[in-house]
């Protein structure tokens, strides 16, 4: 199987980038965030899972391999797929999905685009205990995730861009107020 891709990348789009590597050139569904990460023309590496149906085969890749492993333990959920699981790492970093999960909190997965109150909840039971206390943001933290993420839909925006803009505050910036002060600070030099 492909673990890993290295090459030039030649064409970034919505959703996928084509990355040439000995000479082919291979189509790999990612994140927004590591899309956004990527050049035309630079080289990139990847970590990457060979989704194999009986009609296709995709590939999907992460910026490291700490994502590829959330998104593989995603994966052993039932009626979770590649697109599901990729949809939920667009979501929210791999910590806040952990703590949501660790905090039993199906109503913060259910804001997926795609996910239902049941997968969620499937999602709950069934990586809760492969989870455990391996989350590294606390209850609290994620309480206050939500906080911000309610400021951020009362000022008007939707909870994508809501969800957007506070995947790229940095983690160093603590409290709801800064949190918000952050995102409107990007999403206005956007």
């Amino acid at each position: 199987m492909i673990g890993c891709i290295e090459g030039e990348v030649k064409v970034v789009r919505l959703g996928t980038c084509l990355i040439m590597a000995g000479g082919v050139g291979y189509k790999v569904a990612a994140t927004k965030e590591t899309l956004g990460r990527l050049s035309v023309g630079e080289r990139a590496t990847l970590w990457t899972h060979l989704a194999v149906r009986e009609d296709v085969l995709d590939l999907y890749g992460f910026e490291n391999e700490r994502e590829l492993q959330f998104f593989e333990l995603l994966l052993s959920v039932p009626s979770v797929g590649p697109k599901s699981a990729l949809a939920i790492l667009n979501a929210a970093s791999v910590e806040t999905l952990r703590s949501a999960i660790a905090a039993d909190n199906d109503s913060y997965l259910t804001n997926v685009s795609g996910i239902g109150k049941k997968t969620a909840q499937k999602i709950l039971l069934e990586l809760k205990d492969k989870i455990g206390s391996a989350a590294e943001a606390t209850s609290a933290q994620l309480e206050r995730e939500e906080e911000t993420l309610a400021a951020m839909r009362a000022l008007g925006y939707s909870l994508h861009e809501a969800r957007d803009a506070l995947k790229k505050v940095p983690a160093t910036i603590e409290g709801s107020s800064a949190r918000v002060r952050e995102a409107l600070r990007l999403l206005g030099g956007a």
